[in-house]
């Protein structure tokens, strides 16, 4: 017999199932017709499979009562759907009530339910049959828990699921004190399913239920105008003792049962490490959110272990080049482990991120007390943590490029490389580099606008600081690769922002020094003091040096064209192929032509003048072109003669 129903244990977690159908399905967005559906077909599948059908056509045909041993997982589950599908049902016709006081302003609404009164009637009894399927699945649990063929924890959910849907039976029957009692028990259940839960997604399950019913324990509080209503905690501690054992059977065995289940159990599974935010703990309240945080966790561990592991093997081996091996393979393996810890914050964050829209365009949203941290505190914080991650990434990066440029130099030079070093620089390094100082930049930038670190002041200075240093080293990269192409003055102006963006770094780590929270994290992921901006300012120079003496090299320190160099038009190259061009007389045509001083002639007998007359006449006749002729004067007459003196006449 006792093999018999080991062999039969039946595995069924009320709350767990109802949690994932009512996310999957529609209840998260307040669809209740689609959730509503959904139940109906779940039932529907399950009476085919269990051969718990009643009947075809019109013909009804009761089910004979169900026998113990017979019980599965199913027919549990067709009695959880049940009761969903009933409480949904009253649900879709609580919201339909208000439209319908709306809409009595006009003609009323046409439908079977065209009363405000019989629509809540009809809300009712929906609540009042969920509260029927809720206690047969109740009945069945307690039976399967005493012929030890359910487990603890299972029957108590069970007990918790039931004790809600009648709490809020109670609550819409305005029966305020007993659905205070009930909800009040149910809330206790849940804190002792939290607490001793084995899995960190199990006590996240509880404690999203429990913030659930809280709203609805602190209305039913202030409607009994009792005390200190606003604090459910309080409240529940002072009901649930009274009225738990009336309530549930056995509560007390139940529980103490629950803690060495949890105990015996506790050993085999992963639990979620706490999350700690400026000495604080950071509350998870949903299942899904933890899955994703356990797999940031174990990715959390491989890139520690591979941080680890090569100083191990380079200090155990000893040598200068077993240590550079050591660190390119620390590199690769970091960038790997990085990348994977990218990808499960990248989940995280989208998980919080629906959750965050859920909750701001859900109209009934959970109320926490004052001063807890909401999922809105969670999903910043999961994004600080994936901006930090990612500077790391891109950090590691840049060193790995740099370390191993510097290999490659000092293998040059031991080789006997005739070429200085900045012409043996591979062009794409700079560009590289300033490209992922761009994408640190840009995650600097996101970080300070997050809600968590504005309200941190030395936070928010901290990362002002990096944002500025960043800015200077990506202006110094920049500058190196304007030098190859002799812009010096671009690179000269780069390198004194880049002493601009130093002084700012150095005036606000100068306030945070002792109190930097990056540095003094328990997970630093971007060292910054003042040597290192000291040295950052020291190359500065040194390189600023270096482009102005280059500069002087190069053409003296002029800016643009010195005008020494004749440059001809595109034209010309092309015509002078086929034509001989006379430069001299183009500047002449064109008024530029500068008159040089004639050499001194000698002197000559009188009788060569004139031919030297005739010759220097020709060949101004032969340069010069031949004016146009004028009239002769024994053309002019008539009034032009009379009147010669007013034309101009000679």
């Amino acid at each position: 017999m006792e093999q018999s129903s080991a062999d039969t244990q039946v595995h069924f977690q009320a709350l767990l199932l109802a949690n994932e159908q009512r996310n999957a399905y529609g209840l998260r967005y307040n669809d209740y017709e689609r959730y509503r559906k959904h139940c109906a077909n779940r039932t529907h599948r399950l009476r085919s499979s269990l051969k718990m059908t009643h009947g075809k056509g019109r013909e009804f045909k009761k089910l004979p009562p169900m026998i113990l041993d017979a019980i599965q997982d199913g027919h549990l589950q067709l009695l959880l759907f049940e009761s969903e599908r009933a409480w949904v049902y009253s649900q879709e016709l609580s919201q339909q009530t208000p439209q319908l006081a709306t809409n009595r302003k006009g003609a009323p609404p046409k439908g079977h339910h065209s009363d405000a009164a019989s629509l809540r009637r009809h809300a009712t009894s929906r609540l009042r049959r969920a509260v029927n399927w809720a206690t047969q699945l109740l009945s069945h649990c307690q039976a399967l828990y005493a012929s030890s063929r359910l487990s603890a924890e299972n029957l108590v959910q069970a007990t918790v699921y039931t004790l809600i849907v009648n709490g809020r039976l109670l609550r819409h029957r305005y029966d305020y004190e007993d659905a205070l009692i009930q909800l009040s028990v149910a809330r206790n259940l849940l804190d002792e399913l939290a607490a001793k839960a084995a899995t960190s997604r199990d006590q996240a399950l509880a404690v999203s239920f429990a913030d659930e019913i809280g709203p609805e324990i602190r209305y039913c509080a202030h409607e009994l105008r009792r005390e200190n209503s606003y604090d459910v905690d309080a409240i529940v501690a002072d009901v649930a003792p009274k009225h738990r054992n009336e309530i549930v059977e056995g509560c007390d065995a139940l529980l103490a049962s629950l803690g060495k289940e949890a105990s015996s159990a506790a050993g085999g599974q992963k639990k979620l490490e706490p999350v700690m935010w400026e000495d604080e703990p950071v509350p998870v309240r949903n299942p899904e959110l933890v899955d994703v945080l356990l797999r940031v966790q174990e990715a959390e561990a491989r890139l520690k272990s591979a941080e680890e592991l090569p100083i191990v093997q380079d200090a155990a081996e000893g040598g200068k080049k077993k240590e550079k091996a050591g660190k390119g393979a620390r590199s690769k393996r970091g960038v790997a482990a990085y990348d994977a810890i990218l990808l499960a914050l990248s989940d995280a964050e989208e998980v919080a991120r629906k959750l965050v829209e859920v909750q701001q365009l859900s109209s009934s949203t959970i109320s926490l007390a004052a001063g807890t941290r909401d999922i809105q505190f969670v999903h910043a914080y999961i994004v600080y943590q994936l901006l930090s991650y990612r500077i790391q990434r891109d950090l590691l990066l840049i060193a790995t490029l740099l370390h191993q440029s510097q290999a490659h130099t000092d293998a040059d030079q031991k080789g006997g490389a005739s070429k200085p070093h900045k012409e043996r620089v591979d062009a794409r390094l700079f560009p590289a580099v300033v490209k992922l100082l761009d994408t640190i930049i840009q995650s600097l930038d996101q970080m300070r606008a997050l809600a968590i670190v504005d309200e941190s002041p030395d936070l928010a200075s901290a990362v002002e600081a990096r944002l500025s240093f960043t800015k200077a080293r990506r202006c110094r990269y920049l500058a190196r690769c304007y030098a190859p192409l002799k812009r010096y003055a671009e690179a000269l102006t780069l390198s004194q922002h880049a002493t601009i963006h130093l002084r700012e770094a150095r005036s606000v780590l100068s306030v945070i020094a002792d109190t930097d929270p990056i540095a003094s994290n328990s997970s630093p992921f971007y060292s910054l003091t003042a040597a290192d901006i000291d040295q950052l300012e020291e190359e500065v120079t040194q390189d600023s040096e270096g482009y102005k003496s280059d500069w002087f090299a190069f053409n003296g320190g002029v800016v643009g064209d010195d005008g020494r160099s004749y440059k001809k038009p595109l034209f010309f190259d092309i015509a002078l192929n086929y034509v001989k061009l006379d430069m001299d007389k183009l500047q002449e045509r064109a008024g530029k032509k500068v008159e040089t001083a004639r050499p001194v002639q000698e002197a000559a007998p009188v009788a060569q003048v004139p031919e030297r007359k005739a010759v220097a006449k020709a060949k101004a006749e032969e340069v010069e072109r031949a004016p146009t002729p004028e009239p002769s004067a024994s053309a002019r007459g008539g009034l032009s003669s009379l009147l010669g003196g007013w034309w101009g006449r000679k």
